[in-house]
């Protein structure tokens, strides 16, 4: 029998910036190798505005009883139904909510996939699909995820280079 796993909700543990008051997100970019060697993201859309609204990587609070690491690593388990291993932290950007009147702090990781789940908490509400980072990168909406994915692109770039 599966465990049920069940996305968490509410605000009673969510971690905000000192510098704006707004919460503080962290989000990643999950990405693995195809056997050629080039290098696929896992994006996901609302199902409620579909793809044509633009994709995006998972992301949402920081909570008080996790690490910053943990945080990224649930909403991908949450949001996009997949597993993997965090890298070294892409940066941090301010935004605006599109919801609320805040700015947010935004960080964001690479996570390498291990595990791609067939159910996860947030499947009904969220499609998830492997784009190129280029594809990504022109369908994403939002400036400081394309920023992040330009950098995990960089760094990507500049392994290549050491091989």
């Amino acid at each position: 029998m599966a465990a049920v796993m069940v996305a968490r909700q509410g605000r009673d543990l969510q971690r905000y910036s000192p510098s704006t008051g707004g919460r503080i997100v962290v989000g990643c970019i999950p990405y693995r190798a195809r056997s050629d060697g080039e290098v696929e993201v896992l994006v996901i859309c609302s199902r409620k505005k579909g793809a044509s609204a633009g994709v995006m990587f998972p992301k949402g609070g920081w909570e008080l009883d996790e690490s910053i690491e943990e945080a990224a690593r649930r909403e991908a388990l949450e949001e996009a139904g997949v597993r993997g291993e965090t890298g070294a932290s892409l940066g941090s950007w301010y935004y605006r909510s599109r919801r609320y009147d805040a700015t947010y702090e935004g960080l964001m990781f690479p996570l390498r996939v291990t595990d791609e789940l067939e159910h996860w908490p947030e499947m009904s509400g969220r499609g998830r699909t492997w784009v190129s980072v280029r594809e990504a990168m022109d369908r994403c909406p939002h400036w400081w995820m394309r920023e992040a994915l330009q950098r995990f692109a960089d760094r990507l770039a500049a392994a290549d280079d050491d091989l």
